[in-house]
């Protein structure tokens, strides 16, 4: 047996998901799928976790198990390529890895990033890969709101009332923001994050760069631990997965 890494790169606007579900296709369904055509192989993916309907990947990692050694793996990506960027995926590297990888377990850091267009027109040519917002927003105050919530903390505020994970605690090692013209990019480093934990944090700290919470307010809704009193959720399509620390 052999294990194998894959880097994956994929839009996200129509899909369910990472992960296989029931209803809808998914990008694990799709690659697996593809995979275990051109290796002539049953391949099962495991991924470093899931990414929700609309969420993008940069770069996400996954794994899997083969009888064969892979003999020529550009022309396995180039294959796999062909089948798969019609559908706004793409394969960037496949690598070899010893039997100590997991693609979800091995994993030392999550990288997300979440980007705004804040200017009066919406972009054509980002459209439904950024969140769109016309009311200037207070870059300085986002910041002030970002430093509250690095650190480990309880992150019950911001969890999916569905979300399956046995604690709430988790420790964020970082929230980086910048600016390039009207564009604002948040990038949040974490091992790993509560369902729908980043976005719910990029839909509070919206109401308090548009001025509609001011810091203490901001500060209050977070540690009250009350999902009835957190603004809502920034839109699924301006969040990508941008890379995976081992």
């Amino acid at each position: 047996m052999y294990r194998y890494q894959v880097l994956i790169e994929y839009v996200g606007t129509s899909f369910v998901g990472w992960q296989i579900q029931k209803k809808g296709k998914s990008i694990q369904k799709i690659v697996q799928s593809i995979l275990s055509k051109l290796l002539k192989e049953k391949i099962i993916l495991y991924g470093s976790g899931r990414t929700d309907a609309g969420v993008h990947a940069s770069e996400q990692s996954a794994h899997f198990d083969i009888k064969k050694k892979i003999q020529n793996i550009d022309k396995t990506i180039k294959s796999l390529n062909f089948f798969l960027n019609s559908k706004m995926i793409s394969i960037i590297k496949i690598k070899k890895k010893n039997f100590n990888f997991h693609a979800r377990y091995s994993a030392k850091e999550r990288i997300y990033v979440y980007l705004i267009q804040n200017r009066l027109s919406p972009s054509t040519i980002n459209k439904d890969r950024e969140w769109h917002i016309r009311k200037k927003l207070d870059i300085n105050l986002i910041k002030k709101g970002c430093k509250k919530l690095v650190g480990t903390n309880d992150f019950s505020t911001f969890r999916a009332s569905n979300c399956s994970a046995k604690s709430p605690i988790r420790t964020i090692n970082a929230i980086l923001v910048s600016k390039s013209k009207n564009c604002i990019k948040l990038k949040f480093k974490s091992k790993s994050f509560l369902k729908n934990q980043v976005r719910s944090m990029v839909g509070c700290l919206k109401y308090l760069g548009e001025g509609k919470w001011d810091l203490k307010k901001f500060e209050t809704v977070f540690i009250k631990k009350d999902r009835t009193k957190v603004a809502p959720p920034a839109p699924a399509c301006g969040l990508y997965l941008e890379k995976i620390i081992y």
